[in-house]
């Protein structure tokens, strides 16, 4: 449950994509002030209609040259949602992935330091830089081994954000995300997920393809990823001395196989196929393994639960896309 955030302003870098979106119409709908920051690029995701009906201001903008002084006067809480996130991506090209993940989070640093030295920081992070799990679940304090460089850059990333609380004592929070799916995800290929390839394969009557079916992996409904993040920035005012400086695994429903999970998908649609396939080799070389997360430290924090379960999560997803499909099978913003 979203408490009242009347009056407050927010800024939610990556406001136009799957994640960001959804918060910002979380927070509009609890009375905040809701300034969603994106540059709209290509491959992202992102699109001006994921913000329709939310209440944000929209300015399209790019964190890496940005004046992002206007932009962060006055705001009290800060949800980072902005990142390269594609790891077949960050291998064809490390220098973007780098500006995005490094340089970008330095200069958005650096402007609330200046103009919103309170500000409190949720920050999106990611399970990716644990690399092939040594333990399940995974716990916070497991190894960080990254697989490519985009779990390079984004490990960076959180610990930019975690120096900012160290050195300058800024309540900032990072929660290292799992799997993330439901409306306003991107459908047109897998760069942002796979689920999102499978809904446009079983919505098209097309087969969508497993690679492996035996890896574990859990999966994280965007309504709680949503609650999760809020939740995160209240508990960062509440108590700051259990939360800040942290950085917390976010789970969601039980663990289930990737063959397991696309008979879910099938039952959830009423409709669909799939084929099983071996790992492509490039994909191969960066694949994980199974994973699931040991979010219980967030969970007795917080007091945060998924309410979500996989099979209602996944029909839901299916049903938003019906009748949009066409709308989000091309890059256009």
């Amino acid at each position: 449950m979203v408490g009242d955030w009347r009056g407050r302003r927010v800024l939610v870098t990556g406001g136009a994509g799957f994640l960001g979106s959804a918060l910002c119409h979380a927070l509009g709908a609890a009375g905040a002030e809701v300034i969603a920051l994106d540059a709209l690029l290509p491959g992202t995701g992102a699109r001006r209609a994921n913000l329709e009906g939310s209440g944000a201001r929209l300015v399209e903008d790019d964190l890496r040259d940005a004046d992002l002084h206007p932009l962060a006067e006055g705001v009290e809480v800060v949800f980072n949602m902005a990142g390269q996130t594609s790891h077949a991506g960050s291998q064809a090209d490390p220098f973007t992935d780098l500006a995005i993940n490094g340089h970008a989070q330095l200069r958005l640093i650096a402007a609330l330091q200046r103009v919103a030295p309170g500000a409190r920081v949720v920050h999106a992070s990611t399970r990716q830089f644990y690399g092939r799990p040594q333990v399940l679940p995974v716990p916070e304090s497991h190894p960080i081994v990254p697989p490519d460089n985009n779990g390079v850059s984004k490990f960076a990333a959180e610990q930019y954000w975690l120096l900012e609380h160290r050195v300058h004592g800024r309540p900032v929070a990072a929660l290292r995300l799992t799997n993330c799916y439901g409306p306003r995800m991107r459908v047109v290929d897998a760069r942002q997920t796979f689920l999102g390839i499978w809904v446009r394969r079983v919505l098209e009557g097309d087969p969508f393809e497993i690679w492996g079916g035996a890896q574990l992996r859990d999966f994280s409904y965007v309504d709680d990823v949503v609650a999760a993040f809020i939740a995160a920035a209240e508990a960062l005012a509440a108590k700051p001395d259990q939360v800040a400086g942290r950085a917390f695994n976010l789970g969601g429903d039980a663990p289930i196989s990737l063959q397991d999970l696309g008979d879910a998908m099938v039952a959830a649609a009423g409709e669909g196929r799939y084929v099983l396939k071996s790992f492509p080799a490039e994909r191969a070389a960066i694949d994980i393994g199974s994973y699931h997360a040991d979010d219980r430290s967030f969970r007795a924090v917080t007091g945060w639960a998924p309410r979500v379960t996989l099979g209602d999560g996944l029909r839901r997803t299916v049903d938003w896309f019906r009748p949009r499909l066409p709308a989000y099978l091309s890059d256009e913003t």
